[in-house]
């Protein structure tokens, strides 16, 4: 009970520090860190921060990576908002270190398509495409510190580039679990994302060649762009399995979620797991506020897994599929390949 304390008041702490301001909503960039690239998760509305294991553990709470058994490997396509052309593919590597702990890395790239080269002489194109492209790469550590209490960190590199411009930096994620209960049925979980110092855009782009008048002289005067912010947030989160027998587990989630710069957010889930070979899966995230809503997700999403063994080690290979409805556009569509070694 004393560790427990201890958890919960680090959470109402980061809670003060994190609440969510409407206000500042729009003022943060990369908001690329905060589209769920993966599809067991975002099939119950991204609520399963408390018991999601493996390298996907890494997007919501990375101390579910310290569950890691030996390797994962996970690559997940998405159909972004269809109908707008945007793709996003994420690929994960986990691997189990020692006795308790586990290293990760994971790739998740931002695809727009090509876009016409516009300028104030030829506004319609027709001199060439670019393809603006998002990308982060996150290298990650978690490690079970008891029967109890896991722990572990992300570090993470964030690009975004168009052909003339580009922005780098770097955030962390960090984040703890405790289970609990007869048979580790209970998990509680906090999780703090994106923190870390502000980015800038620089390139060519932000140069301008001027000629002066009077003499002749060619000049580049080249612009600073203003500084933006992470889209830091505080994830805590709750799972319970109810257990029936050996074959059948039904795992109900619920996680809130304070943020920086828009509205705090509240998502449920659940997902129902027969044998370990097959899953299905329902969630529903949902604005704490009034007024219109600031997101295009309307809240349903729901997905599912078939995953069969192969070899002698207890390896398995299994399909994943999620869809997150939307308003306006098509919803979100996810497919993965994940291989358990």
């Amino acid at each position: 009970m004393k560790r427990l304390s201890i958890i919960v008041l680090a959470a109402m702490t980061s809670l003060t520090s994190f609440a969510g301001n409407p206000d500042r909503a729009g003022s943060a960039g990369a908001g690329h860190l905060l589209v769920n690239p993966w599809a067991r998760t975002s099939g119950m509305a991204g609520a399963s921060m408390a018991s999601i294991n493996g390298i996907e553990a890494s997007f919501l709470n990375v101390a579910g990576l310290a569950f890691t058994r030996k390797t994962e490997v996970l690559f997940t396509n998405t159909n972004y908002l269809v109908g707008t052309g945007i793709r996003l593919n994420a690929f994960g590597l986990g691997q189990k270190v020692g006795e308790s702990g586990a290293l990760g890395i994971s790739v998740a790239n931002m695809n727009f398509g090509d876009l016409e080269i516009t300028t104030e002489d030829l506004p319609e194109g027709g001199i060439g495409t670019f393809s603006p492209n998002y990308t982060n790469i996150a290298l990650s550590y978690a490690k079970g510190f008891s029967n109890s209490i896991y722990g572990g960190i992300t570090v993470r590199m964030i690009s975004e580039a168009i052909y003339n411009v580009r922005s780098q930096g770097f955030s962390f994620d960090a984040g703890i679990r405790y289970v609990t209960g007869e048979r580790d049925n209970v998990r509680f979980g906090i999780a703090l994302r994106n923190v870390g110092p502000p980015m800038r855009y620089n390139g060519d782009g932000l140069s301008i060649a001027a000629t002066i008048p009077t003499n002749g002289t060619s000049l580049t005067v080249e612009q600073r762009s203003e500084r933006f912010e992470l889209p830091s947030l505080v994830n805590v989160g709750f799972a319970y399995d109810f257990l029936f027998g050996e074959k059948m587990k039904l795992t109900a989630d619920g996680q809130f979620t304070s943020n920086s710069f828009t509205r705090d957010q509240l998502a449920f889930g659940a997902q129902f797991g027969f044998r370990e070979r097959f899953f299905l899966r329902g969630g529903y995230g949902t604005e704490i506020g009034a007024g219109e809503k600031a997101t295009v997700f309307t809240g349903p999403s729901f997905g599912g897994t078939i995953q069969v063994p192969f070899g002698q080690n207890g390896s398995n290979i299994g399909l994943d599929y999620s869809y997150r409805a939307t308003n306006p556009f098509n919803g979100v569509h996810s497919i993965g390949l994940h291989i358990t070694l």
